[in-house]
């Protein structure tokens, strides 16, 4: 198989793609630790997804660094901590959409939170047991980035490698382009509904403008969670069918950008949506940096406190 080359400016927009993740995967947990008090189950999913966005974005970086040419003991190990990684975040995701489901259409508080000991259960063992096995067997290792962007993944020389780049990710990439929309679109109903179903009373809350306001700003969050995920993996999904096809396109300079930066940006897209297009954060994040500034001992204002809307989101 005639290897994809990655030019250095595609190294460049990779490594910084990488570079954002980590300092927003950085950032959500730094703020979890830091404000304990705005701490909800979401947000305690959230960050075990971006321990598991920093981890693939740490070992993608390594990998387009390395630039391998061919199997090493790095190269197996760079691959087994980009797959366990990957594969981690794409059960955390989903578990985070059946989280809100469960939530705010079910309203089963119960139910949703005994949701998280399942998550760790399925999001952590799963993807090692997949790793353990692919690494045992074999079949982690140079793949001549047809695909990849540089780093190792599935071996081109393993005879089932088809399988095994199915069983390593794409799988469970499939599954969350189904899952994902199916549940966010459902979650968007229920909320649609219920505010059709407030509309009458609205006249008379003292606070309706306010309720209204951030409700429509965490209806825009919910439908942004979906298409950014499936906008930032589709590339490497196509370059995985052209592949299977034995297509010449798969080498596409475009193609292949697009693939490096949706498969390491994924830590950045969850830092923008959940801390900086989050008011109760970013105001916290902003009086922060002004404190410092000034010297200002509390520089936290009041008004930065959870509201309940955003109790609801992630």
């Amino acid at each position: 198989m005639q290897q994809t080359e990655v030019y250095l400016y595609e190294k460049v927009a990779i490594l910084i793609s990488c570079l954002l993740s980590v300092l927003g995967s950085t950032l959500i947990i730094a703020t979890h630790l830091w404000w304990p008090e705005l701490r909800s189950k979401a947000r305690q999913l959230l960050l075990f997804l971006s321990l598991a966005d920093l981890l693939s974005a740490l070992s993608y970086a390594y990998g387009v660094l390395r630039d391998f040419q061919r199997s090493s003991w790095d190269c197996v190990l760079q691959g087994a901590i980009s797959t366990f990684a990957n594969t981690s975040s794409f059960f955390w995701t989903v578990a985070i959409a059946i989280y809100l489901y469960l939530l705010i259409v079910r309203s089963d508080q119960s139910l949703a939170d005994s949701l998280v000991l399942w998550s760790h259960a399925v999001s952590w063992l799963v993807p090692l047991a997949i790793t353990a096995a692919a690494v045992g067997l074999q079949k982690i290792g140079y793949d001549a980035s047809d695909v990849s962007v540089g780093w190792c993944w599935v071996s081109i020389e393993a005879e089932d490698n088809v399988l095994w780049m199915l069983l390593t990710g794409k799988i469970w990439e499939f599954v969350a382009y189904i899952t994902l929309p199916i549940l966010y679109i459902l979650i968007k109903k229920h909320i649609y509904r219920a505010h059709e179903a407030l509309s009458e009373y609205r006249p008379i809350l003292t606070s309706s403008s306010s309720h209204h306001a951030r409700s429509s700003i965490a209806d825009r969050k919910l439908t942004l969670i979906p298409i950014i995920f499936i906008f930032l993996r589709m590339w490497s999904t196509v370059r995985f069918i052209l592949t299977l096809c034995n297509s010449d396109a798969v080498q596409n300079r475009i193609l292949v950008m697009l693939h490096g930066i949706g498969n390491t940006f994924q830590g950045a897209a969850n830092c923008i949506i959940f801390v900086l297009c989050t008011e109760a954060f970013r105001s916290r994040l902003v009086s922060g940096l002004c404190g410092c500034c000034k010297g200002d001992p509390d520089p936290v204002p009041r008004k930065a406190m959870l509201n309940q809307c955003e109790e609801v989101q992630p």
